[in-house]
């Protein structure tokens, strides 16, 4: 699900430069924009979203978003000019609000403290293995220009991308369960421990707070450093996600070589593919280790210094062993407003990353510029992540420098 959501949310980097701001006559920054609007969409809904998966429960609220994102997605593959473009976007985040920070809560649901963090990794790999994977795949797909319906390459792209979404939202519906008691696929002995394991770790955390809300989770000052912090992760992700097929493009005539479509797929997956392994081993090491500080404020830096060179590593090696941290401290309905607050404030960086480098670019006429600005985010990151651990007395956060 996660795999497909990264995808069709990330699809229009791949039309960009593959006809699509050709076809509807985009600048820089108007492709930017109309990347970007998406998140305003998103932001508007997540946590009343996220409180709805808590009311009706993870199967039915999660198979929901996926259908309807699934239905607007595949509506891209009409759109006739900017403003259409624009409108579809801001839909597709209104129809995506509530998918990854209720997946972050539903998985907190079944998996105990302990074993959250190596849960999380499997979960985040599918990003950067959207694009492994789907770069590729959407270069294939765009390669088929007039061969089916007669449509635009671009525009069967957005249509092969966007039904696997509607039909795996359907599966969703009768696989998901909300509950391990539910599972029937776990013995009784197994529900009976991961159940009594779950409800010991929420007794535990519930006892150290005073009123478990909505309110509590949006006046703690964790809460928002976690926001602050996860914004310029944020930031850098988009910026790349959205511009580097671009970037890529650009290079082609400066250098005077010529790619296809799916050798520029290809291209776009390098940074990703180790991507990839960095997060699987620097999450493993946290397992073992015990979440320490640098473990998110050392890739902050690292992606702080290379832009865009390992950038993809920093981000997605801090990624999972950051989601760790809000579930330390909320529990029930605290939790699904808190994690779906972070997640909201963090996106608000979907929207200005790729608005602010598309800006730039035209301003500048390079990427650098726009490079270096990702590079400061990065860089307050981990700042902010050194401040939060420090504050022992009030964010007594469980990581130690």
């Amino acid at each position: 699900m996660f795999f497909i959501n990264y995808l069709d949310r990330t699809a229009i980097g791949f039309a960009s430069p593959n006809g699509m701001n050709d076809d509807l006559a985009l600048s820089a920054a108007q492709f930017g924009f109309a990347s970007g609007v998406f998140f305003i969409g998103y932001i508007l809904l997540e946590v009343p979203s996220n409180l709805a998966l808590h009311r009706f429960g993870a199967r039915r609220w999660l198979a929901r978003i996926m259908v309807s994102w699934g239905i607007v997605a595949l509506l891209f593959t009409w759109v006739q000019n900017f403003e259409q473009l624009i409108g579809l976007r801001f839909l597709l985040g209104v129809a995506e609000a509530g998918f990854f920070p209720g997946a972050i809560l539903f998985l907190s649901l079944w998996v105990p403290a302990q074993y959250r963090g190596r849960i999380l990794m499997l979960f985040y790999l599918a990003q950067p293995l959207t694009t492994v994977i789907g770069a590729p795949l959407a270069g294939a797909l765009i390669q088929q220009h007039g061969t089916f319906f007669g449509l635009e390459g671009w525009r069967f792209m957005f249509m092969g991308v966007a039904i696997p979404a509607i039909v795996v939202g359907v599966i969703a519906w009768f696989y998901l369960k909300d509950k391990p008691a539910d599972a029937k696929w776990l013995t009784a002995e197994e529900q009976t421990w991961l159940t009594g394991a779950l409800e010991a770790e929420r007794a535990a955390t519930g006892a150290e707070q005073k009123h478990v809300s909505v309110r509590f989770a949006f006046a703690s000052g964790r809460v928002w450093m976690l926001s602050f912090i996860y914004f310029g992760f944020i930031y850098g992700l988009y910026s790349l996600a959205f511009f580097l097929p671009t970037i890529i493009e650009g290079f082609q005539a400066q250098s005077g070589v010529t790619y296809d479509v799916v050798q520029k797929g290809l291209i776009t997956a390098i940074p990703y593919l180790p991507a990839a392994i960095a997060m699987y081993f620097w999450s493993r090491d946290a397992g073992k280790r015990g979440l320490k500080t640098w473990h998110i404020a050392a890739p902050a830096i690292a992606g702080a210094v290379s832009i865009p060179t390992i950038t993809a590593c920093a981000i997605f090696a801090a990624l999972p062993n950051f989601w760790t941290l809000p579930t330390q401290f909320l529990t029930g309905v605290a939790a699904a407003a808190g994690v779906a607050l972070i997640n909201t404030v963090g996106n608000l960086a979907g929207f200005s990353a790729p608005y602010v480098t598309g800006a730039v670019h035209d301003w500048t006429g390079g990427y650098e510029v726009p490079m270096f600005i990702v590079g400061g985010f990065m860089l307050l990151s981990a700042v902010l992540m050194v401040v939060l651990s420090r504050q022992r007395k009030t964010a007594p956060v469980e990581v130690t420098a």
